[in-house]
């Protein structure tokens, strides 16, 4: 995570002498901002995502911003990690108010991939449950109202229950490798995945503000 403070010229200067030291310390790695300390609008944020992405610094989400403030080509606003738990937690879903809205407007409240999703892409679908057939990409990202289940391996970034609070829905994949998995803005990255739920089917869901995920057998 990446904390800048004012004035953020010179929190860039001091960031830029600690990389020298360890140049290579960003590289793969998936970055969240938290702006708590540096309120900035949607554009002044996008300026600053840019300075860090020259710097090799890519960011995945937000944290201590305003929602009014973004916009959907921005990285989601996220709440903070949570540990895994590897209990099981069954329960019927109820019908969330993305999929009410949908309806209500003659939206699709569900969307079906037939190909594999390449690295880059990024597909987002503010109305309901993304399917996908095929396999997603590293580098790639789906971003749904509604739960993601992914046929193929996974290996991208999902976030479930992003648009607006839907603390129900769920990711589903035959194969995890992904990274980084969230649900109404709580999220994992793979480091700090247990081994054993990585490279096989995988559930995931939100009990108690805590993301859980256990194997599907």
């Amino acid at each position: 995570m990446l904390a800048p403070t004012p004035p953020l010229t010179e929190w860039l200067g001091e960031l830029d002498r600690w990389t020298k030291t360890s140049p290579d310390f960003f590289a793969g790695r998936l970055t969240i901002l938290d702006l708590a300390a540096l309120p900035l609008d949607a554009s002044g944020i996008a300026q600053l995502i840019a300075i860090l992405a020259e710097r090799g610094i890519r960011i995945v989400g937000l944290e201590g911003a305003d929602s009014a403030q973004l916009t959907p080509s921005l990285p989601p606003l996220l709440k903070g990690g949570r540990p895994a738990a590897d209990e099981q937690t069954r329960g019927p879903a109820t019908p969330d108010s993305s999929a009410a809205a949908a309806l209500a407007r003659n939206e699709p409240n569900s969307l079906l991939v037939e190909t594999p999703i390449r690295s880059g892409q990024s597909i987002v679908f503010p109305y309901g449950d993304i399917t996908v057939l095929g396999a997603v990409s590293s580098g790639a990202e789906l971003v749904a109202a509604g739960s993601i289940h992914v046929y193929g391996a996974l290996r991208g970034r999902v976030m479930a229950g992003a648009m607006g609070s839907n603390p129900r829905a769920r990711i589903f994949c035959s194969r995890n490798e992904a990274e980084l998995i969230a649900i109404d803005g709580y999220y994992r990255t793979a480091d700090e995945m247990e081994p054993a739920l990585r490279g096989r089917p995988v559930q995931c869901w939100l009990k108690d503000r805590t993301l859980s995920i256990a194997a599907l057998n």
